[in-house]
């Protein structure tokens, strides 16, 4: 039996690292997608981004995400080139589901999701942004200020990252994973200290009081990060973030006074376990 409130989400937490087998199935395509996008479309080469490369991955929800720098000239509508990259999987691999879901062809292999994110480089990655157009990514540079942050906190930066993803994947909140990792570590950056509880109501609380806006880049290379790909989806997830400070803020209060049962009742409530 979990002791305390804090024990409980650090065991939230862990349960939700992904294993390796999650990893090794998503990765075993990597090389028939490489190979048939090069000799089709022609490519500069094909890395690993996201989550699960970067240690902030779900478990059972995050995809293996992978950029894809297409040689050519970058069309005016993404749409085109995103159309491009399925038709060209969707050939290869015949049985399996292929969408598109911006910024990514989405692939459904039967033990794995594979998300390939085309992007030509011109001082940066320009990729498909979900709201429409394109938008300039640097994903080394942002994976090097998470994980500065996270070394400052020894490792809080990517557990509070993960523990927000929870939330999204557990209460199905339509918000970008990218943006609640940002926004985590942005939040962190100003913090001297890191206490799970207040540090998760804290950013929470943060995400309410800006409303989901896009925000700025950190590292100042990008574009701006945005949190919804619609009004209503914002909409929708602003409703769900509310509830969410509530119980994150009466989690903290019960475990603050040493109400552990009734803490860990409001993050039950919290991430829907």
């Amino acid at each position: 039996m979990t002791a305390n409130a804090y024990t409980w989400i650090d065991d939230l937490t862990r349960r939700y690292i992904p294993s390796s087998t999650q990893f090794d199935a998503a990765r075993s395509h990597r090389a028939a997608i490489e190979s048939r996008l090069d000799a089709f479309l022609g490519i500069f080469g094909m890395f690993e981004i996201g989550s699960l490369r970067h240690g902030t991955g779900v478990w059972l929800y995050s995809d293996a995400d992978y950029l894809v720098s297409l040689k050519g000239s970058r069309p005016t509508s993404p749409w085109t080139t995103l159309t491009n990259v399925k038709e060209t999987l969707q050939e290869r691999f015949k049985s399996t589901t292929i969408v598109i879901r911006q910024p990514a062809v989405v692939c459904y292999f039967s033990e794995s999701i594979v998300e390939v994110v085309p992007a030509f480089y011109d001082n940066g990655y320009w990729i498909p942004d979900p709201t429409g157009g394109w938008m300039k990514t640097h994903p080394t540079e942002h994976n090097k200020y998470v994980n500065e942050i996270n070394a400052k906190h020894n490792g809080a930066a990517k557990a509070l990252a993960r523990q927000l993803k929870i939330w999204k994947y557990l209460r199905d909140v339509p918000v970008s994973s990218c943006y609640l990792e940002m926004r985590a570590a942005k939040y962190l950056s100003g913090e001297s200290t890191y206490a799970v509880l207040f540090d998760l109501h804290g950013a929470l609380k943060h995400l309410e009081n800006v409303a989901l806006a896009s925000m700025n880049d950190p590292t100042g290379l990008s574009s701006r990060f945005g949190a919804c790909s619609s009004d209503a989806k914002r909409t929708e997830a602003l409703s769900k973030l509310s509830m969410a400070v509530t119980r994150a803020r009466k989690a903290k209060e019960y475990a603050g006074d040493g109400d552990h049962v009734n803490a860990i009742a409001q993050l039950k409530l919290l991430f829907n376990e």
